[in-house]
């Protein structure tokens, strides 16, 4: 591979007009498709195998008109201070709004709330329950502004009209902290290059890819229904990505230069040693995305797949467009004028960089520093312990939206739990008396004590499958409504032996459930899966037993680490102000998996980067310790630019108004600082230390079994090196022997 790159690398510089300008034409092509295509995003769940999706199919075959798979709405009226709804003008503008609700597009059914019960007590909050047709993806925008226009035309008559439910769009804002991340980047890779040539030149490639992913997403969502998030998700990971793949070719790049090549020989070593490890880094972090894809949750696949064509793209870009554009930056990349004299002091070898004497002094006294690093990670992993999942709702929306307004009003009105009502389906087909076995479900979930209310059954065409509304006393996404369901369920086997008649929970807050409990239980298997890769992927790049076992117990580290400060913040509540967290719940159920599958990918990078030069100076007859040194020298800086760069471009997402968002971005800025700056900085030399020769110990039948993938290049710099002067083109070496 080391010597496919290199040749590529040549071929780019020489032929950087021709690279450019195809990847122009390809930045417009998508251009173009992008702009002229209807693109179609969905939070909507499917999850087959759980009750509540098998409810939903049963409900499809048996009582269609019930549109248990459609998307609903909910349209809530508040009544002027010192005013009811109950009779007047009020009571005749809202009957006079729910007729309009019911000839809305794609409406298949209205609630009137004076005849179901959806008035409170106190006669100031009412709300019209709206069945759809169509699923959430299919509402069309004539459907969305019927809505809209029914509820401005309620605000003019003096009522207050909030609304929520999966047909309401939800409210996509802006927030310019986005681009906080891309400057603290350019400022970062100024300080780290003292060259605007050098420093820009990551951040313009990073761009440049990331335009081609989330163009090429948004032309597949027209064909494909793709979560809502997938674009933003792939934005963040590909930027970061893209940037610090960059990052390190341009870093080795201008090593070479100074090492006295010339500028083509230097792109192609670099591309040969810096981008061989950027294949590989890349390859594991696409294969953790993709793995997401195994859980069996539409939304996971949909963001792993999507942020995994992103760090695709951005490892394509990093090994073509780069080196093209290196071969028009020239000489240039080298000559900073924003250079320190610390910084040209320690490029001519007479200081350390901050990085060497970071490792001296860890390498001092490894045990207390890497046990103090080990204790300070399962300290703030200790909030996980109480990791409780659970799915985004209404409650989680921005304060000021019609969502929350909604949601909040309900709660005042009839209490949470109105917000959550549970779908109960009496499949009675098998039972000799299906309206005997109804009323028998009615009055067990009437005596539920955390049950508010409860709807008499309503039967399908044929009377054998009927439906029941359960309305929980807590709200949705609480521990004693997920117990309700449970409780629910269990009573299931005693309802058909007595009269034939299954029980089945489904509806969005069941769904919610079902879907957290899926998730739930597949992070320790993917858990392990990721552990396992990583383990077999560093044993083949560092020939290594020890190696491989202490980074994937870092990477765990840093997990659980990062799951106590997500737990910490979202559901505890500490530094909620500072978030701008306005209510604490659940974590996102997809936030653990997606995350594990990222860090993973991101985590293999640092310890790519500057374990391989330790293994290298090893090789070369090193003692251990100078070897962590050798490591930290050339790879300490390159690793703490690229972990500050993603972390900016992480933490630009903390501030976004959606919960699913702002989570992953305070999660994945958190687990990069602990991996890059904890684990990799701190506990790896610690412990390298500690091993001493046995850290890169392989038994002999092992090392023989295993191939040579040679990451660090180090067969094609014995080859150029012995190649003549004249001659920097090497023969084609046999695949096996690369």
């Amino acid at each position: 591979m080391a010597t496919f790159l290199y040749r590529l690398g040549r071929f780019s510089f020489r032929r950087r007009r021709l690279v450019l300008m195809l990847w122009i034409a390809v930045i417009a092509a998508v251009g173009i498709g992008a702009s002229s295509v209807s693109s179609s995003t969905s939070d909507s769940f499917t999850i087959p195998g759980t009750q509540s999706q098998e409810a939903i199919d049963l409900l499809g075959k048996e009582f269609p008109q019930a549109s248990a798979d459609g998307a609903t709405a909910r349209v809530v009226f508040e009544a002027p201070n010192g005013q009811s709804l109950t009779s007047g003008a009020n009571k005749t503008e809202i009957e006079s709004l729910v007729d309009d609700l019911g000839k809305s597009a794609q409406v298949s059914s209205v609630d009137d709330p004076y005849t179901s019960n959806a008035v409170s007590e106190d006669g100031t909050v009412a709300y019209a329950e709206v069945t759809y047709k169509v699923a959430e993806e299919d509402i069309s925008d004539q459907a969305r502004e019927d809505l809209d226009e029914i509820a401005a035309k309620g605000e003019r008559a003096g009522l207050a009209v909030s609304m929520g439910g999966t047909a309401v769009e939800p409210e996509m804002g802006s927030s310019a902290t986005e681009l906080i991340g891309i400057a603290v980047a350019a400022v970062v890779l100024v300080i780290t290059f003292g060259s605007m040539v050098a420093a820009g030149l990551p951040l313009l490639t990073g761009l440049f890819g990331v335009a081609a992913a989330v163009m090429g997403i948004t032309i597949a969502s027209s064909f494909i229904d793709l979560s809502s998030n997938t674009t933003t998700l792939a934005l963040m990971l590909g930027l970061a990505v893209a940037i610090d793949y960059a990052l390190f070719i341009v870093s080795r790049y201008r090593g070479e230069l100074r090492n006295g090549h010339e500028p083509e020989e230097a792109v192609g070593r670099a591309l040969g040693t810096a981008g061989s490890a950027v294949v590989f880094a890349g390859l594991t972090v696409v294969i953790a995305l993709t793995g997401l894809s195994v859980v069996g949750i539409k939304v996971l696949t949909d963001i792993g797949l999507g942020a995994a064509f992103a760090v695709v793209i951005a490892v394509v870009i990093a090994l073509t467009l780069l080196p093209a554009v290196l071969g028009f930056a020239g000489l240039r990349i080298t000559k900073g004028k924003l250079k320190s004299s610390r910084m040209r002091a320690i490029e001519s070898g007479e200081r350390d960089a901050m990085g060497v004497r970071w490792a001296k002094f860890v390498l001092r006294n490894p045990l207390k520093i890497g046990g103090a690093a080990i204790a300070g990670l399962l300290l703030l992993a200790i909030p996980a312990l109480s990791l409780q999942l659970g799915m985004p709702g209404d409650e989680s929306a921005a304060p000021d939206s019609t969502q929350r307004i909604a949601y909040d009003t309900v709660t005042k009105g009839f209490g949470a739990g109105y917000n959550g009502p549970l779908t109960v389906v009496v499949d009675a087909r098998d039972s000799d008396d299906p309206k005997a076995a109804a009323d028998e479900a009615v009055s067990y979930l009437d005596g539920l004590p955390d049950v508010a209310s409860v709807s008499p059954a309503v039967f399908n065409e044929s009377d054998n499958v009927a439906l029941i509304s359960a309305v929980p006393g807590h709200s949705p996404a609480s521990e004693e409504t997920v117990d309700l369901v449970s409780e629910i369920r269990d009573q299931s086997a005693a309802l058909q032996n007595d009269s034939g008649a299954e029980l089945l929970v489904t509806g969005t807050t069941a769904i919610n459930i079902d879907i957290s409990d899926k998730l739930g239980d597949a992070l320790i298997p993917y858990l392990s899966v990721v552990i396992g890769l990583a383990f077999i992927l560093l044993m083949l790049v560092f020939r290594s037993i020890l190696v491989p076992i202490k980074a994937a117990l870092g990477f765990l580290l840093s997990v659980l680490a990062t799951l106590g400060v997500v737990v910490a913040v979202f559901q505890w509540g500490w530094l909620a102000d500072v978030f701008g967290v306005e209510e604490t719940s659940p974590i996102v159920s997809i936030l653990p998996t997606f995350m594990v599958g990222v860090v993973f990918g991101l985590a293999m990078d640092y310890q790519v980067f500057l374990v391989t030069r330790m293994r290298e100076e090893y090789v070369h007859g090193a003692e251990p310790k100078e070897a962590v040194v050798a490591g930290f020298r050339h790879g300490a800086r390159v690793v703490t630019a690229a972990a500050i760069i993603m972390i900016s471009v992480f933490a630009g997402f903390i501030f976004s108004h959606e919960a699913v968002i702002k989570s992953m971005g305070l999660g994945l800025a958190s687990a990069i600082f602990f991996d890059a700056f904890v684990v990799r900085m701190t506990i790896v030399p610690a412990v390298m230390a500690l091993l001493g020769r046995s850290a890169w110990w392989l038994p002999g039948w092992l090392n023989r079994v295993l191939p040579n993938v040679d990451v660090e290049g180090e067969k094609l710099r014995h080859m150029l090196d012995e190649a003549p002067q004249g001659d920097r083109s090497p023969e084609p070496v046999p695949l096996g022997k690369r």
